[in-house]
């Protein structure tokens, strides 16, 4: 069954994001059946051995001395490539290594203020749909897609949208808030309207060799998954040496460094009280970690900065109106009943959330999205986004 919201392509160009997974493999066979004309490109984005060449893009670049394992690994370009050429669209390497170094820095930057960051949602809003679009107009494509599970109505050019995917179990419309809202016509996501399973078969029916491939559960740049020692190498001077307290104030332990530790943590500690204990705050002007109850990880409201609003835009609700939604406070979160606003002094970078039941564990750094109201034909649709800034009981 074809997916929803799927049009034709009659021929019109698009450059399709090729992982070498299975998600972006069956994108592009979907694509091509639909009559697009598909380039698709590997983006270099992983870990730098050697110094990087002044060149924007560079295509075709495979050094194995260059690359480290992950998944924007050589052997995930040589997969990308095979599906390529299995399917008969032209292939390209870019070489977005030097720009992703932006993100890599914002990953230290962010660990070091104390907030957790979100690498994957600042790789779709500066590379997958910022550098890869400036690309794309380059070769005059009309759009620009990806293997991500979410979905776009262009029914109606003037009034685009972002939706959930079908499949909400790996839906993944949350690490797209960001993308600008004027981007939404030129961009496609042709696996949205499927299940997992169904997409692995779309993969093995056009005989592509990644349809078994596992998915990849790595942040790219941190294949090891010890992003504490990538954070550490990154920081002048190294991690310090901390206390450990409970909310009252007193000394439990001293900490390696408060890098090492997110809010709601519960394992590793360094330090037994007979209950559990959880991360509830890290304040890098003290160094301190403050842990507690779970109860103390609950709040009922919180703001955020870089708001983008994507269906709903901020004149269409006056600054202090209240709307309902569901909100999403983590990638693999639930959604919850809330309401968002533009604070009442009229700034529309700033977006503030409450929400009744309380929240675990609202974590600075991390993006709050808001989805229509349940039960209505918006609630599928991103509304708006923003990045937490603070949290409050």
């Amino acid at each position: 069954m074809p997916a929803p919201l799927r049009k034709p392509g009659t021929g019109k160009k698009v450059v399709l994001a090729m992982s070498g997974g299975v998600d972006s493999s069956a994108a592009a066979a979907l694509l091509k059946n639909d009559g697009y004309d598909v380039v698709g490109v590997f983006m270099r984005n992983g870990a730098i051995a050697d110094p990087v060449p002044d060149e924007a893009c560079s295509l075709d670049d495979d050094s194995p001395r260059r690359h480290k394992q992950g998944c924007c690994s050589v052997n995930d370009a040589d997969d990308a490539r095979l599906v390529a050429a299995t399917l008969g669209i032209p292939f390209y390497v870019l070489n977005f290594q030097k720009d992703f170094g932006r993100i890599m820095d914002y990953f230290t930057a962010e660990y070091n203020a104390g907030r957790t960051p979100n690498p994957c949602v600042r790789c779709n809003d500066w590379l997958k749909f910022g550098k890869l679009h400036d690309y794309a107009k380059s070769i005059d494509a009309h759009f620009v897609a990806s293997g991500h599970y979410a979905r776009t109505d262009l029914s109606n050019p003037h009034q685009p949208k972002l939706l959930r995917g079908i499949d909400h179990a790996k839906d993944q419309s949350y690490v797209l808030f960001g993308i600008p809202r004027d981007q939404l016509a030129h961009m496609l996501l042709p696996i949205g309207g499927y299940e997992k399973t169904v997409t692995r078969q779309i993969a093995e029916s056009a005989g592509l060799p990644t349809f078994n491939k596992p998915d990849s559960q790595e942040i790219c740049f941190v294949p090891d998954q010890d992003y504490a020692a990538l954070v550490e190498k990154r920081t002048d001077g190294g991690f310090s040496s901390g206390k450990l307290v409970d909310t009252a104030g007193n000394t439990l332990a001293e900490h390696p460094g408060h890098q090492h530790y997110t809010i709601g943590q519960r394992r590793r500690l360094g330090v037994a009280l007979g209950y559990p204990l959880y991360v509830v705050n890290r304040d890098p002007q003290t160094n301190t970690v403050t842990v507690g109850s779970k109860d103390d990880l609950l709040s009922t409201s919180c703001t955020g900065n870089e708001a983008n609003w994507l269906t709903t835009p901020p004149p269409t609700h006056p600054p202090g109106d209240w709307i309902d939604c569901q909100l999403k406070v983590r990638y693999n979160g639930d959604l919850h009943p809330a309401q968002i606003r533009i604070p009442p002094d009229g700034d529309t970078d700033q977006l503030e959330a409450r929400y009744d039941p309380p929240l675990e564990a609202v974590t600075p750094g991390q993006a709050m999205v808001a989805y229509g109201p349940p039960h209505t034909p918006l609630a599928d649709t991103v509304l708006a986004g923003a990045w937490i800034d603070a949290v409050d009981p």
